[in-house]
C-alpha cells in the first residue's frame, strides 16, 4: 500500500471528492483523503492523503495556504462567488487603488469571517448547504477568526467590464479562511456589492502549483512512490527527536513515558518522535504538571 503525500493539481469542473474517487480507482486503494476542499469553481493545489498518511489530515489542514483570486466590484451573489443568483448590481466607476490597497492592508491580521450560507461548515450537525438548498436562510451562522498574513493587489490585473470593476489579489491565509467572504468583506468596506469571480490555490504550506501532478499524470507515471511527499512535510510545526529502537516499540505499543525520560525537550507544543527518521507518534503534556506524556497520534510502523 503507498502511503505518503500526493500534491494534486485540481482542475475546475470536478469537487475534492472526485479527485479521491478517481485516485481510488488509478491506485487501486481505497485509505485516500484530502486535507482541505476546494470547490469546483476552483482549482489549484489538493493535497492528497494516502494509506497511513491520511492520520495527519487536521495538521495538513494547519498548514497555510496562498491563493490567487479575482474579485469583481459590483455584483454581490448569494453564494458569494459569480456562480451564485445576483442579489444585487451596480454600475462602478473610478476606483481609487490607493484605497482598495489601503482596505487590503486594513484585513492583514485577524479577523471575523461569517461563512456563507452555500458553504459545508456544520450547524446543528447539518452542512450549511443543505439548510440552503430546502430553503431556509434562517439558520444561525457563527463567526469565527481566521488569520490573513498577507493580503497583495496585482496592479496590472486591474479592469472594468460591462460597468464592474475586476481585480487580482494574492492572498496567504491561515485555516479556516473563506476566499469569498473576504471578497465580500471587501466590498462592505467600499460601500459596493462584491463577489469573487475567479480562484486559484496556488500553494498549501511549502507546495506550489510547479510540485503537483494532474490526475492524468498520476495515471501515466510508472511509479507514483517517487512522486510521493512524506507525511512529515505535514508536521513541520512541531519538533523532532528520534527515538532509539527500544524506545520505538514502546511506542508502538502505546506505552505512556514520564516527561522527566526526557529532561531535555519541551512537550508543551508536543513532540513527534520518530525512528529511523520517520515519525511514528506525537507526545504532548495535557496539563502543565502532569508527569505522564498523552498520546496525541500514532502513525503505524513495522519495527524488526
Amino acid at each position: 500500500m503507498l502511503n505518503g503525500i500526493l500534491p494534486v493539481y485540481k482542475e475546475k469542473g470536478i469537487t475534492s471528492h472526485d479527485v479521491v474517487f478517481k485516485l481510488r480507482k488509478i491506485l487501486n486503494m481505497k485509505k485516500i483523503g484530502h486535507a482541505g476542499t476546494l470547490d469546483p469553481d476552483v482549482d489549484g493545489v489538493l493535497l492528497v492523503l494516502l494509506g497511513n498518511s491520511t492520520k495527519v489530515s487536521d495538521y495538513a489542514m494547519n498548514l497555510g495556504k496562498k491563493y490567487c483570486a479575482e474579485i469583481c466590484l459590483g455584483i454581490k451573489t448569494t453564494t458569494e462567488d459569480i456562480s451564485g443568483e445576483i442579489l444585487e448590481e451596480k454600475k462602478v466607476t473610478n476606483i481609487s487603488i490607493e484605497n482598495l490597497k489601503h482596505i487590503c492592508e486594513g484585513l492583514v491580521g485577524e479577523i471575523v469571517q461569517t461563512p456563507p450560507i452555500y458553504s459545508a461548515i456544520k450547524v446543528n450537525g447539518k452542512k450549511l448547504y443543505e439548510y440552503a438548498r430546502k430553503g431556509d436562510f434562517n439558520v444561525k451562522i457563527p463567526s469565527r477568526k481566521v488569520n490573513i498574513y498577507s493580503l497583495e493587489i496585482l496592479e496590472d490585473s486591474c479592469y472594468y467590464k460591462n460597468n464592474h470593476f475586476y481585480f487580482t489579489i494574492n492572498i496567504h491565509c491561515g485555516k479556516g479562511t473563506y476566499i469569498r467572504t473576504l471578497a465580500t468583506q471587501i466590498g462592505e468596506k467600499l460601500n459596493i456589492p462584491s463577489c469573487m469571480s475567479k480562484l486559484t490555490r496556488t500553494a498549501s504550506g511549502e507546495i506550489t502549483i510547479d510540485n503537483t501532478y494532474t490526475l492524468d499524470e498520476i495515471k501515466k507515471c510508472s511509479n507514483v512512490e517517487n512522486i510521493l511527499l512524506k507525511k512529515e512535510l505535514a508536521l513541520k510545526d512541531y519538533k523532532f527527536y528520534e527515538l532509539p529502537k527500544f524506545r520505538a516499540h514502546k511506542v508502538m505499543n502505546g506505552l505512556r513515558f514520564r516527561k522527566d525520560q526526557f529532561p531535555q525537550l519541551d512537550f508543551k507544543s508536543g513532540i513527534v518522535f520518530t525512528y529511523q527518521e520517520e515519525a511514528i507518534a506525537i507526545y504532548y503534556l495535557k496539563n502543565i504538571d502532569d508527569e505522564l506524556l498523552s498520546i496525541k497520534t500514532t502513525f503505524p510502523k513495522n519495527i524488526e
